[in-house]
């Protein structure tokens, strides 16, 4: 996942979306994972996408795909840091 100003602006955003968490939803969140049949079709398009093979719907899958997981990682270490400061880890 690249981190560039579209990350930092993503950020910014959802600071205060992330105020909003609880203990048990910041938990919730950490522990997020999509399934096996989505992570399995996102190595596929990643490789695909490695080797220049992407078809333009495959493309616009896959970014779909890196966008959706800057917004849930980004949302995940909000989380991580609300745990620590509360020393709910």
């Amino acid at each position: 996942m690249k981190n560039g100003p579209g990350t930092a602006v993503l950020d910014e955003i959802l600071e205060p979306l992330s105020r909003c968490f609880g203990l048990e939803t910041a938990r919730a969140l950490v522990r997020f994972r999509v399934d096996d049949r989505t992570q399995a079709r996102v190595e596929a398009l990643a490789e695909k996408c490695d080797e220049g093979q992407l078809t333009a719907e495959e493309r616009n899958e896959y970014e779909a795909h890196v966008q959706a997981s800057t917004l849930v990682g980004i949302l995940q270490a909000k989380a991580r840091r609300l745990l620590a400061e509360a020393g709910a880890v």
